[in-house]
């Protein structure tokens, strides 16, 4: 995988050009030390990553995703690397793809975004007995779980396969931000002018926004 190939919640951006002979994979991600016993690591598991390169004058600045299990990426992107479940991946790849997460990265980054950056960012630090917790990790689940390589994911969030149409996902990914937003205790005016920094984001996608966090 390379960064080229991810959106937002979408692992299907672009199609691979490399590919990855797995017990060489395996080997470099062991190191020169590590022992190869048949264990199962970080890359035989769902991984969040995003794009590395980026800039505050494109689009969104923060692109993320979760990745398929068995697949192996570059330095254009950066991932956790250790097996994390479902539901924590699903919670924190909405909120580093909200705007308000993208409004506050956009005031440090000029062009990489290293891990530095991403730990000095505040994230919200719910749990799974928060009610809007699980509101947030089913609609994102939706939007992940699209293709048969998460049908493992959805099965374990509890939902069936998520929609592909344009519209639909629009909805939800709009009522995803206005969740963020709320989380972050923004008022309507505020959560309006963080909007207006998006200059090259479609007014559509930010009128539903505004919608969504009005409802």
């Amino acid at each position: 995988y390379e960064g080229k190939m991810i959106h937002q919640f979408n692992h299907q951006w672009g199609q691979a050009r490399y590919w990855v002979d797995e017990k060489e994979g395996r080997k470099a991600v062991l190191g020169r030390k590590g022992e190869d016993k048949g264990q199962k690591l970080d890359y035989q598991g769902y991984r969040l990553a995003y794009r590395s390169i980026a800039s505050c004058t494109n689009e969104r600045t923060m692109i993320s995703t979760i990745l398929p299990i068995n697949v192996f990426y570059g330095h254009s992107l950066n991932g956790t690397r250790e097996i994390v479940n479902g539901n924590t991946l699903l919670f924190i790849v909405t909120v580093l793809n909200s705007f308000i997460f993208d409004y506050a990265l956009r005031q440090r980054v000029s062009a990489n975004i290293t891990m530095f950056y991403i730990y000095q960012l505040p994230i919200p630090r719910l749990t799974e007995k928060d009610p809007i917790f699980t509101k947030i990790v089913t609609r994102a689940a939706k939007l992940i779980c699209t293709t048969p390589e998460f049908d493992d994911l959805a099965q374990e969030i509890g939902i069936d396969k998520g929609e592909s149409h344009p519209d639909k996902r629009a909805e939800i990914r709009a009522e995803l931000d206005a969740i963020v937003a709320q989380l972050y205790d923004l008022t309507y005016d505020e959560f309006k002018y963080i909007l207006t920094t998006f200059p090259i984001v479609k007014e559509d996608v930010k009128n539903r926004a505004l919608a969504a966090f009005t409802q």
